[in-house]
Parts: C-alpha cells; structure tokens; sequence
C-alpha cells in the first residue's frame, strides 16, 4: 500500500515512519510546524529520516494554531508543567482537536499524491491525557477519512494499542537511532528531563529493558 506518514520526528512517528517504510511504500513523511515550543527541535529529526529512507518530506506551516489555540505546549502558552505524564497538570499541554486538524490536512495531501493509506504513531500511553489519540476519536476518524476520498484512504494506526516501551523496542528492532529523535515539550538545548515526555521517554527505555542515548539536563 502507499501510504503518507505523520512524522513529527519524535520516538513515535520516527518508529512508524521506519515501520511503514518496512511494511508499505512510503510515498512522503509529513510534519507540521503548528507553533510548538519544541517544533524546532523536533521537525530536523523528521527530516533526517525521511532523507535516510529517500522519502519525500514535506513541512506544513498551521501557524494560526499558536495564535488561535490555548495550550501551553504552543510558545503563546504558559509554563511546560514537570511531572509524569499521565498527571492531571499534563492536560495543559493539550493542543485542542490538533490530530483531527493534522489528519484532515495529511488525508487531502495523501490524496492528492496518490496514496492509499496514512499512518500516525498514536499509541495508548497517550490516553490517560490527549482525547485525540483514542482509539474513541481515531474510528470515526478513519471512517470520516475513508468515506471523504475517492479512493477511500486507510488510516493506519498500528501502534493504538502499545505502550511507549513496546515502541522503543519495536523501533530498536528496526535499528532506529533514538538519539536522533527528539521528545522534550520544553524544546531547549537538551531534554530538560522533567517534563511528562522527558519521564515517559526515560521509562520507555528503563522498561523496554534498552539503553537510553539521551542526554538530559536533569537525570533525576
């Protein structure tokens, strides 16, 4: 099948993208710098991978969602919270319906590039947290997708029911270099190590029983 990846450049969507690219042909990778404060950081990882796999990558500006959207992911919102990230304070990283937006736009862009099927790395230790990516929100979704294209686009989503450690190890298995991907909401020079990614990213490594590559500001 052809299919469009969302890559953001993150463990998750670089795991999906070498994953796809093993199971699939894929056509493009597509990210979306949307106003993030760890957009820069992350969007040069997703195009390093595309570039390794000879995969199209394309950049889609949604620049309206930092000036529209209230999350403190976004650089108009507050603080990044710390703690662990399925802790009640990680909902303000929240951008709201941002994976119905993303997905509307990469269904049209996968259409339009011949494609037959999209795939996002969404996976189930995002649920406590993000409404948008349950398996709740990604069915009707895929439904709204398919019947909304002529050649009825498949959304893909072949990690909805693991945890971020069987990712890690999935990933490790393709031989994917977790160093070059980044995860830190707080976007600085290095992964702050406090933040909710930073602490899911630690405990994905420590479970999956792998060594972490990452550098971090803080280590406890």
């Amino acid at each position: 099948m052809k299919v469009v990846v969302l890559v953001s450049g993150g463990m998750d969507s670089v795991t999906a993208l070498h994953w796809a690219a093993r199971e699939h042909e894929v056509v493009a990778g597509l990210s979306f710098d949307y106003g993030s404060k760890h957009n820069h950081r992350e969007l040069p990882f997703a195009a390093l991978h595309c570039h390794a796999l000879e995969v199209r990558h394309e950049v889609v500006k949604l620049d309206f969602m930092d000036r529209l959207f209230k999350s403190d992911l976004l650089k108009s919102g507050g603080e990044i919270p710390e703690g662990h990230y399925e802790a009640e304070n990680m909902k303000q990283t929240v951008v709201p319906f941002r994976n119905g937006i993303l997905l509307a736009v990469a269904a049209g862009f996968a259409e339009s590039v011949g494609a037959e099927g999209l795939v996002i790395a969404a996976h189930s230790g995002d649920h406590a947290i993000y409404p948008d990516c349950r398996e709740e929100f990604m069915r009707p979704m895929a439904e709204a997708i398919r019947s909304g294209t002529y050649v009825g686009i498949d959304l893909l989503r072949p990690f909805i029911a693991e945890r971020k450690e069987g990712i890690a190890a999935i990933g490790a298995g393709l031989g994917i270099d977790f160093s070059r991907t980044w995860s830190c909401y707080k976007g600085g020079e290095l992964h702050c190590g406090k933040c909710g990614t930073c602490v899911e990213r630690k405990e994905a490594f420590a479970l999956a029983g792998l060594n972490d590559p990452t550098v971090y500001e803080s280590e406890s």
